[in-house]
């Protein structure tokens, strides 16, 4: 049977748990009004480091939210570092009370993926999408089409750490694990606009990263 906690995980799973832990099981022997407070940062830590299973919805030409939390951004914008053309663009924040694990949005061919260092805004603001630390993945032959998407991943104010588990050359079904960003952060997925893809989420919305549907290929 499978933990439910995140493989990127492991350093701070190892050691910010054993602290809250050890400080917890210290407190209740010499301060027990103290124990509370560290029994509530161990669950809270086990919580936002969660990976629970999720089922990617079927059907053709389907998009899928790499990421928990809620739309933030939904436009028509120019993507000039790796699609060079107008692209729909979906922003998801993720929330300290969100999973953290990102998915791949759609079936598809990693063709590069980029790091780019930046600065640490709050993810919610604008101008974090272009001047914050990001790793870009490129998929390549989305939904076995002719099409490319770019899912980023990028850093908030309180993520210092982005994990990119995928590389050039592998193949990704939708929902499948792609990586993780910690401590709050963001997620965008860019579609050309010449793709004839169909959004079909608006800002404000809840969405679950693998089965939540952002749109779709027409």
């Amino acid at each position: 049977m499978r933990i439910p906690l995140a493989r990127y995980a492991v350093r701070e799973l190892l050691l910010l748990g054993g602290l809250a832990l050890a400080a917890m099981v210290a407190s209740a022997v010499w301060f027990w009004y103290a124990a509370p407070v560290f029994a509530v940062a161990l669950v809270f830590i086990l919580a936002f480091f969660r990976d629970p299973e999720r089922r990617a919805p079927a059907g053709p030409g389907l998009v899928v939210a790499p990421a928990d939390g809620t739309v933030i951004e939904v436009a028509e914008v120019e993507e000039p570092r790796l699609l060079a053309t107008r692209t729909h663009k979906i922003g998801i924040f993720m929330s300290l009370a969100s999973v953290h694990v990102n998915r791949s949005p759609c079936a598809g061919c990693v063709e590069a993926v980029q790091h780019r260092p930046g600065r640490f805004f709050d993810a919610r603001r604008a101008e974090s999408s272009a001047a914050n630390e990001a790793s870009d993945i490129l998929l390549t032959d989305a939904e076995g089409r002719p099409a490319r998407i770019l899912v980023r991943q990028i850093a908030g104010v309180l993520a210092r750490r982005i994990v990119t588990a995928v590389a050039p050359g592998q193949s990704l079904s939708r929902g499948q694990r792609i990586g993780m960003v910690k401590f709050g952060s963001r997620a965008e997925v860019y579609v050309p606009v010449e793709s004839r893809f169909e959004v079909a989420v608006a800002p404000g919305q809840r969405v679950r990263a693998g089965e939540t549907v952002l749109g779709r290929f027409t």
